[in-house]
């Protein structure tokens, strides 16, 4: 697996694998119902740095199966912090693709010069997320009860999670 800048090339494949995603409306705050123009924004917005993991052993066309953007927390005092959100294609999850892209975003927070990389809206329902985040190094600092309407559950909590770098 390779993971690389993602390249105007990806961004068909791209909403290929961030539109399951989107619909479920179990991980992201995003509306179920956005649009591919505006799903693909979502991940292309200028403040973001974004990669994508490419399994090139993969035969069909869209040979990505994961991708994470990195971007400033916040702006001013806070700037020194970053944000990472991450995707895997459904059908290769638990084959440590995201662990690949968090511990590449780790690397290349440090190389940008962070002092911290903050997940600010872990659903806590997302068990597999909370565990991987947690063996990469991240703590659960705070609990926003109820912030997360899960389109099966209703209401439930998210975690910011926080580690320093």
């Amino acid at each position: 697996m390779e993971i690389r800048h993602a390249e105007p090339a990806d961004y068909k494949n791209i909403w290929a694998l961030a539109e399951p995603v989107f619909r479920a409306g179990e991980t992201y705050p995003v509306p179920r119902d956005i649009s591919p123009k505006d799903g693909l924004a979502y991940w292309l917005s200028s403040e973001k740095t974004l990669f994508v993991a490419e399994d090139k052993t993969k035969e069909s066309e869209n040979k990505l199966v994961g991708l994470y953007y990195i971007k400033p927390n916040t702006g001013g005092g806070g700037d020194h912090i970053c944000n990472c959100g991450y995707l895997t294609l459904a059908s290769e999850r638990g084959k440590g693709i995201a662990a690949q892209l968090c511990a590449h975003s780790l690397t290349f927070a440090k190389e940008c010069g962070y002092r911290g990389m903050q997940y600010n809206l872990v659903i806590s329902t997302n068990a597999a997320a909370v565990y991987l985040w947690q063996k990469m190094g991240f703590d659960i600092v705070g609990t926003l009860p109820g912030v997360f309407d899960h389109p099966g559950i209703g209401d439930v909590d998210a975690y910011v999670m926080f580690q320093a770098l």
